[in-house]
């Protein structure tokens, strides 16, 4: 488990084919590995990986096939930068909100422009995961732990303040980017208990209008 709290930002020094997945060296810039152990988690721009070498100013990573696909390290290339954290300990400061490092979706920044300090982000999300992005509530952007402003369909957006521009590679954003998306937890599994007996049926799908109003969340 994450917060979405970024602590460091690292680059992507190799990609080592490996079969059908690749295996990424990621040197971890100011993140202290003193306390990572082999088969520890690190978050990398929002995916959960398993370091499996500690060099020492960095380490190594598998990437499976499935996280190439649904992810943006399936487009990343050396000298690609991302955003890292360490994983969750008991004393850890809650800071962001409960992150699994499992990412949902892919989404595209549609409008990047300034705003004071600040600076306002429009994402485009897959219209699957509309129903899981409320006004706001949270969401993880490449790893990083944000509140929605606003949302229309399925585009939202969020306000990045400067001390996450200086400390993330939201700094790097740009119309046309694709991002990395993971919604709340908590909308996910609120899904799946609404579903009560029905969710062990196969084809069962997801949340809608009837089972919303059966439950007394729509009239």
């Amino acid at each position: 488990m994450f917060t979405g709290i970024i602590t460091a930002v690292g680059t992507i020094t190799a990609i080592q084919p490996r079969g059908d997945d690749v295996r990424l060296r990621i040197a971890s810039g100011r993140l202290d590995l003193s306390d990572v152990q082999l088969g520890d988690s690190i978050a990398v721009s929002g995916v959960c990986l398993t370091a499996v070498e500690l060099p020492g100013n960095g380490f190594w990573a598998d990437v499976s096939r499935e996280s190439l696909e649904r992810t943006i390290l399936g487009e990343a290339t050396a000298g690609s930068r991302v955003n890292l954290e360490k994983a969750l300990t008991p004393t850890t400061r809650l800071g962001g909100h409960l992150v699994s490092g499992h990412v949902d979706g892919i989404g595209t920044i549609n409008e990047w422009r300034p705003d004071g300090r600040s600076w306002r982000m429009r994402i485009q999300a897959p219209d699957a995961l509309a129903r899981y992005i409320a006004e706001k509530g949270s969401i993880c952007v490449d790893g990083v732990s944000l509140t929605v402003n606003r949302v229309d369909g399925a585009t939202f957006e969020l306000n990045i303040i400067p001390h996450t521009l200086a400390e993330t590679t939201l700094a790097e954003a740009q119309a046309g980017r694709r991002v990395n998306l993971e919604v709340d937890l908590i909308a996910r599994y609120l899904e799946r208990l609404l579903l009560g007996e029905r969710a062990a049926q196969p084809g069962s799908g997801g949340l809608t209008e009837a089972l919303l109003r059966e439950h007394g969340f729509w009239k």
